[in-house]
């Protein structure tokens, strides 16, 4: 815990530097978030694993830390500095290209929070990730006070409706803001992180193989989902057929469409129950764990390791049975075809023995004529060494792999379809 202790110390820290700053611009409304703002990422220091920042980073991103809207990319443990981005296409621009995952945190929405999920998630493929931050505005604290943050299964939609408020006082203009401002005359029915997601989503450019959320990040994605199903369904076919969802802490209806959703819910978090879908059963629950991510407590969940077991060993499991299966009587065939050359040879060369020897004994002393030579080495036909070698080079061509090889990076490819996935329940 002292690691833990250690990061949110010097984000509150850091945060009380830029507080004057901040409050010089919008004042009212700074002045009124700034006290729920730093509970909020209290609470996202007990529930993600924050100790995985280090403390430059920590540092760097305690100055929009409930920026709504924000993008991260998100490196793995070493892999560098993470890097703030203020719209979708700087994130183009700063290499969101090449980034093939994304993750969405919940509880707090703190920048701090969003951070740490999707270190995890980057330890977890080897490879960068795009976080979208939650934030923390007054229309949340209208909608906690109602129990919509509470019950974000349930109430979810209140807070995307409340987000007005914070449109009319001003904000910072993150993420896709200019989306918003270009449909102003259309009714509002999601927030500004959740028109970031689906932003993303909806980008040709971008390629994204792997979505994980938790908690009300969950729901984040499955209304970014189901926005883009109604403004692009050709995009959301696309996604289906290249992407998967993987939630931790609450089970979210998705769209039809996307049969490859595994949800991951602890034994003991009986938070992320009461927020779930109870026609949708858990895919893994995992034992002694609650709602937690941070390894610094004992019922955590290790977000790493689940999804390192699930993108290793569930995904090449589609195909992998059935090539065995393929391969096993290949090999029984190329054994049978190997084994039979083998009898023919054997066959000859007795043959080629009983001949030598019914010719007549030569004497002891005399010198075997070239004739005789040629004749005998013509009756005996030698074994063909491409025939003889042959069995040993076929048998080892067509052994299958064994089923613990793996893909390097499993997740940077499309993933395979996987044959017995449910079909998610319409409620």
């Amino acid at each position: 815990m002292f690691e833990t202790a250690f990061a949110l110390g010097l984000t509150q820290f850091a945060r009380s530097l830029s507080f004057p700053e901040r409050v010089r611009h919008r004042t009212m409304r700074n002045a009124a978030l700034e006290p729920w703002r730093l509970r909020n990422t209290g609470i996202d220091a007990l529930y993600y694993d924050v100790k995985a920042l280090t403390s430059d980073e920590t540092f760097y991103i305690s100055d929009s830390i409930a920026s709504e809207g924000l993008i991260m990319i998100v490196p793995p443990t070493g892999g560098g500095m993470l890097t703030l981005c203020d719209s979708v296409a700087e994130f183009r621009l700063r290499g969101g290209k090449q980034v093939r995952a994304m993750a969405v945190a919940g509880i707090g929405g703190s920048a701090i929070g969003a951070a740490a999920f999707a270190r995890n998630v980057a330890d977890a493929i080897g490879a960068p990730v795009a976080a979208v931050v939650s934030g923390y505005g007054l229309g949340d604290i209208v909608n906690e006070a109602i129990g919509g943050a509470f019950l974000f299964g349930w109430l979810g939609h209140i807070r995307s409706n409340l987000e007005v408020i914070d449109d009319v006082v001003g904000r910072p203009k993150l993420g896709a803001y200019g989306k918003r401002d270009e449909e102003a005359n259309t009714e509002r029915r999601t927030g500004l992180d959740t028109d970031t997601v689906a932003t993303l989503l909806a980008d040709p450019s971008l390629s994204f193989t792997l979505i994980a959320g938790h908690s009300r990040g969950n729901r984040v994605i499955a209304d970014a989902l189901y926005a883009l199903k109604a403004s692009d369904p050709g995009r959301l076919e696309t996604l289906t057929q290249t992407a998967r969802v993987v939630t931790f802490g609450g089970r979210i209806k998705m769209p039809e469409a996307f049969t490859e959703v595994i949800d991951v819910v602890g034994e003991l978090d009986w938070f992320g129950e009461m927020n779930s879908r109870p026609q949708i059963s858990a895919d893994i629950k995992v034992p002694f764990c609650g709602h937690s991510t941070n390894t610094d407590l004992p019922t955590a969940l290790a977000v790493t390791k689940i999804l390192v077991e699930i993108l290793n060993a569930e995904a090449p499991l589609a195909e992998s049975a059935p090539a065995q299966a393929e391969e096993a009587p290949l090999l029984q065939a190329a054994t049978k075809a190997a084994a039979e050359p083998a009898e023919v040879v054997e066959a000859v060369e007795e043959a080629a023995l009983t001949a030598i020897d019914e010719l007549p004994s030569l004497p002891a002393t005399a010198e075997p004529e070239p004739e005789a030579s040629v004749e005998t080495e013509a009756a005996t036909p030698p074994p063909s060494p491409q025939v003889v070698d042959e069995p040993p080079a076929a048998a080892k061509v067509e052994r299958p792999a064994p089923a613990s090889r793996k893909p390097a990076t499993p997740i940077m490819v499309p993933l395979p379809r996987s044959r017995g996935k449910r079909t998610r329940p319409k409620t």
